[in-house]
């Protein structure tokens, strides 16, 4: 499993957000310039969080984005599920029940399922309050 630029970005900006002045919109140049994201592929991203619900907007001169809840209330997962969809890694276990005519015999079956849990208990307990923690330490 690979997590993409955008997912890697997404939790940059997030990150840039939830530490800066969360009383305020912050504009997108000023997101840009602090997390070094180009303003055209930050919108990009921080559109599909808008839509995802994980920040809002405002237009206009004052406008920009701010976080829609408390950091700590954002898992990582949330974030990268946010960007990526499932964080399976492989395609078979990406449904709440596994299609694939090949799971009953399947002899590696055990080592996905293994690394998809341990990969969901890692970034579904992580939030971003932790990360602020982490990085003021």
């Amino acid at each position: 499993m690979r997590i993409s630029t955008k997912g890697r970005y997404a939790l940059r900006i997030m990150v840039d957000l939830a530490t800066t002045d969360p009383d305020n919109y912050i504009s997108i140049k000023s997101i840009s310039k602090r997390t070094n994201i180009s303003d055209k592929y930050l919108e990009q991203i921080i559109s599909s969080l808008n839509k995802a619900g994980l920040v809002k907007s405002i237009r206009g001169a004052q406008g920009g984005y701010k976080l829609t809840r408390e950091p700590k209330e954002y898992t990582v997962g949330m974030i990268l599920r946010s960007m990526e969809g499932s964080l399976a890694p492989v395609a078979c276990l990406e449904d709440d029940e596994n299609q694939c005519p090949h799971c009953s015999d399947c002899i590696s079956l055990y080592v996905w399922e293994q690394i998809y849990e341990a990969v969901n208990n890692v970034v579904n307990k992580i939030t971003l309050q932790d990360i602020i923690d982490k990085m003021e330490k």
